[in-house]
């Protein structure tokens, strides 16, 4: 009995700073966790909630949502992947499925706008010091910050500055006319009256980007505009058995894997390999595909390994033009085939993938039933 989706909804994708500024993260996730349990009600009521999440301020932030949410009966459990804890939490809410939970609702949420400052504590005569994330590997580990990791990876895999930002343009090209055409009205939930996707822009070329300075390395390729943003935003899905007869996406696999952490944002490529093998299928039979883009040269590397068009990633747009909303962001790209398939009756088979800080990937396959 395979898991299926039957809900897919998010909140529109703002930049740090501006439209969510003053929305944490559990206020973030509770109206769209209330949206799709509404529209999966069909089934009945929640079982049980799961959530990814990064740099929230702990205390279990799916709970505090689903009680804002849903009410003190449906319990919830807070995934930390790291980019890729949206993805992790449909591998968990698939899972829990097959254990026998009639409904689970997943996804993930990040406010990096009123995300709390860290510190490490003192020791001896030296105060507390500030640090912007965790160690994603121990000491003695490659551990390098996601850009410099990025600008390394396209280098080994030979891909110029060029290339880069015309894979960044045509990201922000494709999402442009996507919500210009309505692409993404039906699965954004209004929050604090903000229901449009803040950072597309509608007259980004290759030539405009060319003109931005390399962001982590002299005379590097990977600059702010080639980058995704820094973001908030939520998305949830409802799970169920494939017993229903409803419409939806039933999961044919998923998969995780590790890689050197040296080169992180490579991590996407095995769990795709894993996931194609174990659904029985290969990248040519997938009709839509669903990469996070945290960075053009790292997708394009991606799609190098996987001798995959990078023409073929993202038809409306990705995380380049989006937003990546880091904890979310693998539940992102649920909502994103969800849409296309079930809604928009576009393909058959979707994949969805996202590369993890400190050298991992979280990939799916899925299969729309109609």
């Amino acid at each position: 009995m395979k898991p299926l989706i039957i809900a897919a909804r998010r909140s529109a994708i703002g930049s740090a700073g501006h439209a969510f500024a003053g929305v944490d993260a559990a206020a973030l996730a509770a109206p769209v966790l209330a949206a799709v349990a509404q529209e999966a009600s069909r089934v009945g009521p929640p079982g049980e909630v799961v959530l990814g999440n990064c740099m929230g301020p702990g205390g279990d932030v799916a709970r505090v949502a689903t009680i804002a949410a849903l009410g003190n009966e449906v319990p919830a459990i807070t995934v930390d992947r790291q980019c890729g804890s949206g993805l992790a939490a449909l591998e968990v809410a698939a899972g829990l499925v097959h254990a026998g939970t009639d409904l689970v609702l997943a996804g993930g949420v990040e406010s990096a706008s009123t995300a709390p400052w860290r510190m490490w504590p003192p020791t001896g005569d030296q105060p507390p010091t500030r640090y912007e994330r965790a160690p994603f590997a121990p000491v003695g580990h490659p551990d390098p910050d996601m850009g410099l990791a990025a600008e390394q990876l396209a280098a080994s895999r030979g891909i110029a500055r060029d290339e880069q930002d015309e894979y960044a343009a045509r990201s922000h090209q494709r999402a442009w006319q996507a919500m210009s055409a309505g692409a993404f009205t039906a699965e954004i939930v209004a929050i604090a009256g903000v229901h449009r996707d803040e950072r597309p822009r509608p007259n980004m070329t290759a030539a405009r980007l060319g003109r931005l300075p390399a962001a982590y390395a002299p005379d590097g390729a990977v600059t702010a505009g080639n980058s995704c943003g820094i973001n908030d935003g939520a998305a949830v899905l409802a799970l169920t058995p494939d017993t229903s007869g409803l419409p939806g996406l039933r999961i044919l696999a998923t998969a995780s894997a590790g890689v050197d952490p040296a080169f992180p944002g490579i991590g996407l490529v095995p769990a795709v390999r894993v996931a194609l093998q174990r659904a029985g299928v290969g990248l040519d039979d997938i009709d839509v595909i669903e990469f996070n883009e945290a960075f053009a040269g790292q997708v394009l590397a991606c799609c190098r390994d996987l001798d995959l068009d990078p023409a073929r990633v993202c038809p409306e747009g990705g995380a380049l033009a989006l937003g990546h909303p880091w904890g979310a962001s693998g539940a992102v790209l649920g909502v994103r085939l969800f849409s296309q398939m079930v809604r928009g009756g576009k393909g058959d088979l979707g994949l969805a993938a996202i590369a993890v800080g400190g050298g991992q990937g979280v990939a799916m396959v899925v299969e729309a039933c109609h």
